[in-house]
């Protein structure tokens, strides 16, 4: 199948960029059924985007079930489950994993 560059508009933006014949074959290849329908710039910024917004964590303050020291953790603890700091999970993690 021979593949020919093509111009589409960017949905984003509003504008044209070319999908080259190299691009096309690469998704083909890759069994991608849907063409591109944001330009490379605004491909770029979204995926800037969601990798940044995905760093905003919440924390909670916690104490380590095991030494007993103040450690913070990605979930809300629960009375009725052990927390651990990160070295103790880690070895706690360790004899689980033998």
């Amino acid at each position: 199948m021979a593949f020919q560059d093509r111009t589409l508009t960017c949905r984003d933006c509003g504008a044209e960029f070319v999908f080259t014949s190299g691009e096309q074959e690469f998704y083909a290849q890759k069994g991608f059924e849907h063409e591109p329908t944001r330009c490379p710039q605004c491909r770029r910024a979204r995926k800037r985007d969601r990798s940044s917004s995905s760093g905003d964590r919440t924390m909670f303050d916690a104490v380590c079930s095991q030494c007993g020291a103040a450690t913070q953790v990605p979930f809300s603890p629960r009375p009725d489950k052990p927390v651990y700091c990160q070295d103790c999970y880690r070895a706690v993690a360790g004899r689980r994993a033998r």
